[in-house]
């Protein structure tokens, strides 16, 4: 366990302001559940009603669109990002100011959203929440790095994990208690954004930074997009796996307008029935990522655990591709929420093993980032050629055969204790 902060009033040259391990996971975990409230629930959701009431019959191809160029925006500003809260010098850290930022400016992004008339606003809008949430999600990874010892970071990887699922539950569940479609549902999701931001950063104590950094440049730019693999393999694999297994996932973006146009659920039934779904995934994606996230670390193990969540999303997906029923995609569901369970509770703690760098964290960690990041920017942009070649069965099939290319990918990954 790290030590408490240490008293910055004392008038004492503090080079290191570490947070005790209790406050540090709580405001890992307050940061990344606002973080997920605001990108999951209007993916799952809001964009998919507020885009239907725009565009009418041509929301499905809008939606793509807007959850592509949007998580276009997210791939180029994640390392940027990353960089500049490296470089950052400020009384409140270098974190610290990112995670504020973007919480509070994505939250009035998100209430400008919910009175958008045209489509080209929404993309606009959804662009804006992107970079911002992005700022604060590069910051908060950069704090795992920095602050979480390296003995427990399978653990605390399998504690943030579960936010994946607890963000989209909290958000779904408030904003079913407001009318379909309507303003109300936006800023409900706002509050709790800027809330998670503004108590993430009075919990943490954050590392200062210096004002040692190289000067910014062209050239300091584009080496904040690139980590050459050959230097670093092990990393360059971690992040293939990440991209791969995380496409698989992925199609999770698609469950509202699946089940409209699979099983014509009315829009009025669709936020229960998405909201339904969310709480079978969230226990599982709990249980399984606390409970891999632990045995990891007892075991000094992950690629196991990687292997198996990429074969269980390639089952589930195949499911989900034919199901004749409700019955099915809840069984489908279910089988996600374990494997996306396992997979982040590993994928973290993997990709933080393997930085390259501990003085570039913030952009190294931005950089695996991206590999998270791209699969939401591609997998909106193939969706639409997919559906019209082969329907829902070719997009959750070709997603699956993407989930098992991960496992490949991560046999050159080496295991805990291995050299590379």
């Amino acid at each position: 366990m790290t030590a408490s902060p240490p008293d910055l009033t004392a008038g004492n040259d503090v080079t290191d302001r570490r947070t005790s391990f209790g406050r540090l996971v709580s405001a890992l975990l307050v940061s990344q559940v606002g973080f997920y409230v605001a990108v999951i629930t209007p993916i799952q959701l809001l964009l998919t009603l507020r885009l239907t009431a725009i565009a009418g019959d041509d929301a499905a191809g809008a939606f793509g669109v807007v959850a592509g160029v949007g998580a276009l925006v997210a791939l180029v500003v994640n390392p940027v990002a990353g960089r500049i809260s490296d470089r950052t010098v400020s009384p409140l850290g270098r974190r610290r100011p990112w995670i504020l930022g973007g919480a509070v400016g994505g939250a009035v992004a998100l209430v400008l959203l919910g009175v958008t008339t045209e489509v080209w606003q929404v993309v606009l809008l959804w662009c804006l929440v992107q970079a911002l949430l992005t700022f604060q999600g590069a910051a908060t990874g950069a704090v795992v790095a920095d602050q979480v010892p390296a003995a427990r970071r399978g653990g605390v990887s399998g504690l943030i994990g579960m936010t994946i699922a607890v963000g989209p539950l909290v958000g779904l569940g408030m904003v079913n208690g407001f009318a379909a479609g309507s303003l109300a549902q936006w800023i409900a999701v706002a509050v709790v954004t800027a809330l998670a931001g503004v108590i993430a950063v009075l919990l943490l104590r954050d590392v200062p930074g210096t004002a040692t950094a190289e000067p910014w440049n062209l050239a300091a730019l584009v080496r904040t997009f690139w980590i050459d693999p050959r230097r670093y393999p092990a990393f360059g694999w971690a992040c293939v796996v990440r991209f791969f297994v995380t496409c698989a996932y992925a199609g999770n973006t698609y469950y509202s307008f699946y089940l409209l146009q699979r099983f014509g659920v009315s829009q009025e039934r669709l936020g229960d029935l998405v909201l339904q779904l969310t709480l079978l995934s969230i226990v599982l994606i709990a249980v399984g990522s606390v409970v891999v996230g632990y045995l990891s670390d007892l075991l000094r193990r992950q690629k196991p655990f990687v292997v198996f969540s990429g074969v269980v999303a390639a089952i589930g997906l195949t499911l989900l591709a034919v199901a004749p029923s409700l019955t099915y995609v809840f069984v489908s569901a279910g089988l996600l929420g374990v494997g996306t369970g396992a997979f982040v509770a590993i994928d973290l703690a993997m990709c933080v093993r393997l930085l390259p760098s501990d003085t570039d964290t913030g952009r190294d960690m931005a950089i695996a980032n991206t590999a998270n990041a791209l699969p939401q920017s591609i997998v909106p942009f193939i969706a639409p050629p997919l559906l019209a070649l082969g329907g829902y069965e070719a997009l959750f099939g070709f997603l699956a055969i993407l989930g098992l290319l991960g496992v490949a990918a991560v046999t050159r990954v080496p295991e805990v204790g291995e050299p590379g």
